[in-house]
């Protein structure tokens, strides 16, 4: 993101401020740094040919930063694993990293307004001939490691009577339930590898990274796990916290994220 001009001084930032009335002072002339996912396609995707990042993500990261003042964007590729410890450490200065809002979450970060809401869906290959959830009885199901999506599956499966949670074994990258086997895999193609070549009976994912791995011999099993509400987090009580909230709402008044969900979709 290319600037005409660049504030160098505080008196300065103060005054264009004062005139303009937009730019907060602490983003004059600064660089926004922020962790983002680099392995989700149309959502935060880097390009190793390229060695720029792409998607739906990226660019509501330079509008966003754009808006508050920033003068450039450095993008940091962050993983579900190391996200958390991104932020607290002060490595970025906010996520935009399909970084779903939770309870326990806000105990440590401030949100943004959510800005994308998706399902948690399970996908099968057609050969497998598993078309409904209780088909999943006592099969092996894979997510990504570091995500939540493996406990709130077994916690619904749970609450419809298909199995039991008890904890029989848990070692390394599998917990093994009463009743079905959940494995943690290092990466979404990692998943989509072992789905096709029958090593795991069903995946566990985000809608909107499903549907990147989804083809024609490939379809969903119908069942509510959960929904997903992804925001911009910042550091708790950072003096970014309130404006990245005000600009993620304006842009969500006046359609400009509808407009990026639908140039990415």
């Amino acid at each position: 993101m290319k600037r005409k001009y660049i504030l160098k001084s505080l008196p300065l930032a103060m005054a264009v401020v004062s005139l303009l009335g937009t730019t907060p002072v602490y983003a004059a002339g600064k660089t926004l740094t922020v962790g983002v996912r680099g392995d989700i396609m149309n959502f935060g995707y880097y390009n190793e040919t390229t060695g720029k990042f792409y998607g739906m993500e990226i660019d509501l990261a330079n509008k966003l930063a754009d808006e508050l003042g920033y003068s450039d964007v450095e993008f940091k590729q962050v993983e579900p694993d190391n996200r958390k410890d991104t932020l607290l450490n002060g490595d970025v200065d906010c996520l935009i990293a399909a970084y779903s809002i939770t309870d326990t979450r806000l105990e440590n970060f401030d949100f943004s307004p959510a800005y994308y809401t998706d399902d948690t869906k399970i996908m099968v290959e057609k050969s497998s001939q598993l078309t409904e959830i209780q088909d999943l009885k006592d099969k092996t199901v894979g997510t990504l490691a570091g995500v939540n999506a493996g406990p709130i599956l077994a916690q619904k499966l749970e609450e419809n009577g298909m199995i039991t949670r008890v904890l029989e074994e848990k070692e390394g990258d599998y917990t093994q339930y009463d009743g079905i086997r959940i494995v943690q895999l290092e990466s979404y193609d990692a998943v989509s590898k072992a789905l096709e070549e029958g090593t795991i009976d069903a995946a566990c994912m985000d809608g909107m990274i499903a549907n990147a791995y989804w083809n024609d011999d490939r379809e969903y099993i119908p069942f509510d796990i959960t929904e997903q509400s992804y925001g911009v987090a910042t550091q708790k009580d950072s003096e970014l916290s309130a404006p990245m909230a005000e600009a993620v709402q304006k842009f969500l008044d006046d359609g400009t994220i509808a407009a990026l969900i639908d140039k990415w979709d």
